[in-house]
């Protein structure tokens, strides 16, 4: 079981804290557990802790033991003014540090990114925030490496997000980077959001740059696609399985995402057999390993790189 720490602070926003919070656990309801702990970033602070839309939320003082596999999520708060930003205690940022000295990941949407700032953890580092406080997070952290107009950040186990409901990307993509892309797909599909893409970076995977519609029926075909493109998928079983006409899911799954069932099972293929090559596979085994026949389909899949029709 992994464990997520949210460390809250005064005035924290409820959605950057509820979008993280309702992905992994909706990851726990697909198979994968998640413990979900709230606990206090200020000195003495035990209790209620008041939101900035004025629910108080229960946290506990004392932290969970943590292992390198486990993560800690500091939701953003309400910023005014340089004056407003709180202060996070000596022995809270002593465990940020630790915990990513040892291996873990931290992250933050909004203004927790500051927290991280404050522990010594985005010096040197790429990170972004809420456009609207970018300024205010460079002057604070002068040698953090502030990157406007992104949904989030990643760099040596510190991911920062950007305002509000970026919190969702970012987790999407802490689960991608675990459990495999369709998890994340899964995961969006069922919270009812986009698997969204950062920025202006590519997509890491074809399973989510693809499943940016709400055609539930092409949905349900890339999961069967997903879980089994290594073998013949013929398009008379992916119709059936959708419940309707070859002709009528062709037209479906081209109008939601810009490519045939073959097209998108290759591509799949194809990325599935780079990462394999990149760890060491040989082309032909490669080849073997993803459902091709021989490695000269393969071959020319890699030469083409295109995601086109």
């Amino acid at each position: 079981m992994t464990t997520v720490v949210f460390l809250l602070l005064p005035g924290v926003h409820l959605l950057d804290l509820a979008g993280p919070a309702q992905a992994f656990f909706t990851a726990g309801d697909l198979g994968h557990d998640y413990a979900l702990r709230y606990v206090s970033g200020a000195a003495g602070q035990d209790g209620a802790l008041a939101s900035a839309q004025g629910l108080p939320l229960l946290v506990d003082a004392d932290w969970p033991e943590l292992g390198p596999d486990d993560l800690v999520v500091v939701p953003g708060w309400r910023v005014g003014s340089a004056a407003a930003w709180p202060h996070v205690s000596e022995p809270t940022r002593e465990r940020l540090a630790a915990h990513h000295a040892a291996g873990g990941t931290v992250a933050s949407v909004c203004a927790g990114s500051d927290a991280l700032g404050q522990a010594g953890l985005l010096d040197g580092r790429r990170c972004t925030t809420h456009h609207a406080i970018q300024d205010q997070l460079a002057a604070r952290h002068p040698r953090a490496r502030v990157v406007r107009d992104v949904l989030f950040t990643t760099d040596d186990g510190v991911v920062t997000s950007a305002g509000i409901a970026s919190g969702i990307d970012l987790t999407l993509h802490l689960l991608a980077v675990r459990h495999g892309p369709a998890l994340a797909a899964r995961v969006a599909r069922e919270m009812v959001v986009y698997a969204r893409r950062n920025g202006t970076e590519p997509q890491a995977s074809a399973m989510l740059r693809h499943r940016s519609h709400v055609d539930d029926t092409v949905h349900r075909v890339q999961d069967h696609i997903d879980a089994h493109f290594a073998r013949t998928l013929p398009l008379a079983e992916l119709a059936a399985r959708a419940g309707v006409a070859e002709r009528t899911l062709t037209r479906s799954f081209r109008r939601a995402t810009g490519l045939t069932p073959l097209r998108y099972q290759q591509i799949l293929r194809r990325e599935r057999a780079e990462h394999l090559i990149g760890h060491g596979a040989t082309v032909e085994s490669a080849a073997r390993t993803v459902g091709f026949q021989d490695a000269r389909t393969l071959r020319r899949l890699r030469s083409a790189a295109t995601d086109t029709p």
